[in-house]
């Protein structure tokens, strides 16, 4: 059984490792530069970070069946409710480009424990490779999708 503390690590190494980016697209909302992990939209807030699954301790790892590796990348996306800071179940999508425009695949995947609701999702990463992130959210009972984007580079060796 997983722990709050094992969530809590996890959540903590995501949000250490965000790294924002302005979007290119107006109707996209912008994450500030150096650091900023969040995007309000509308009556909700996204939460999203990505890091390099090595930086992950084993027992996350496993409890979570991540592949732990310099050569991987997990997006973690959470999603809230604006005004109680409540977990809100959504449908979340990602497409993921590097720098080059070829397309990365992230699937994500949905993670309950207690009242905290995560999406997970891995992809393969090159050394020094930069990803851009855009990320679908459709909060449930929403019947607007929106649209969060950010960017972060990897580092393996």
């Amino acid at each position: 059984m997983l722990t709050t503390k094992t969530i809590i690590t996890l959540s903590f190494l995501s949000l250490l490792a965000a790294c924002g980016g302005p979007g290119s697209s107006a109707s996209i909302p912008e994450a500030e530069p150096a650091g900023v992990s969040s995007a309000n939209i509308g009556d909700h807030v996204v939460h999203f970070s990505a890091l390099s699954t090595d930086r992950i301790p084993p027992e996350v790892a496993r409890a979570y069946k991540i592949v732990r590796s310099k050569n991987r990348a997990m997006l973690n996306v959470s999603v809230l409710d604006a005004e109680t800071g409540t977990a809100v179940t959504a449908v979340v999508t990602v497409k993921t480009v590097n720098l080059t425009g070829q397309l990365k695949t992230v699937t994500m995947r949905k993670i309950e424990e207690q009242e905290a609701i995560y999406y997970i999702g891995e992809t393969p990463v090159a050394n020094r490779e930069t990803l851009i992130f855009d990320i679908s959210v459709t909060p449930e009972g929403a019947t607007k999708t929106s649209e969060v984007r950010f960017k972060r580079q990897f580092y393996s060796d």
